[in-house]
């Protein structure tokens, strides 16, 4: 798995830094358990990711992940 500048990945995703220090979602920082319990079921129409900081990838070959939050983008290559 490359280092990057911008992102890290936790496991789950690729994680912008930047989003991540600003919503102050850090993994010491966040509650304790199941993400179940936290959250409940996802009954909505409308889910709502649990960090907002997670990046998608701008193309198919997956090589530039994006962060939707801030619009930071950094090349995997």
């Amino acid at each position: 798995m490359p280092e990057l500048k911008e992102f890290y990945n936790d496991g789950f995703g690729w994680i912008c830094r930047r989003c991540e220090a600003e919503i102050g979602m850090t993994k010491a920082d966040g509650p304790v358990g199941s993400r179940l319990m936290r959250e409940g079921e996802g009954e909505s129409k409308q889910p709502v990711l649990s960090t907002r900081a997670l990046a998608q990838w701008s193309d198919e070959t997956r090589s530039i992940l994006v962060c939707p939050g801030c619009g930071t983008a950094e090349s995997i290559a």
